[in-house]
């Protein structure tokens, strides 16, 4: 396996534009969250590798998500199993302290391990670009360059890198070289 220097990065869709709708496979959809979903939530981000157990996402969800319960019903959306299990989130968050607020975030992006490589990542995150693009006029994310594949689908949907994040250069140039996407190489001069 590749070992990548796990360097942060940020990326902006600046205006952000809708994309033309994914089909997911057969027997998998989307809805929005529903409150009393919160430990799904938990599960899911912790099985997609963001948290090392669940109590440390859940209290990340209550800080960050649970005074806006109302808004996740419009904004978080699920993906759901053809068991109906839920096994993929993607959130069209927002941040007003961000360059003067405003602009949206594409935020938590992520899906269950078991369900990774079925081709459910770009219609997940196409849905929650369209849904960001019917709230705001821009926005941004914040990824790292250990992934790869999500870089790759942020940039395939619009967003470029944004270089004014500190210390992120070095990110860029990693991802350049390893992804060799037409917005990186004029991003790095490569």
């Amino acid at each position: 396996m590749l070992a990548i220097k796990p360097v942060r990065v940020r990326m902006v869709a600046d205006p952000i534009s809708p994309v033309e709708e994914l089909r997911f496979p057969a027997g998998y959809h989307l809805r929005y969250f529903r409150p009393g979903e919160e430990g799904d939530w938990a599960e899911i981000e912790t099985a997609a590798g963001e948290f090392a157990s669940v109590d440390e996402a859940l209290a990340r969800f209550n800080s960050e998500f649970a005074p806006h319960l109302e808004q996740m019903q419009s904004r978080c959306l699920f993906l759901v199993g053809p068991d109906g299990r839920l096994i993929g989130t993607a959130t069209a968050w927002w941040n007003d302290e961000f360059r003067g607020g405003g602009w949206g975030r594409l935020h938590w992006v992520g899906i269950h391990r078991d369900f990774q490589g079925l081709g459910l990542a770009r219609p997940l995150v196409v849905a929650a670009v369209n849904r960001l693009a019917q709230l705001h006029e821009r926005a941004y994310l914040t990824s790292k360059t250990t992934s790869l594949k999500a870089i790759k689908l942020y940039l395939d949907y619009g967003f470029s890198p944004d270089l004014s994040l500190e210390g992120s250069g070095e990110g860029w140039q990693i991802l350049a070289d390893l992804l060799q996407h037409p917005k990186l190489q004029a991003t790095t001069g490569k």
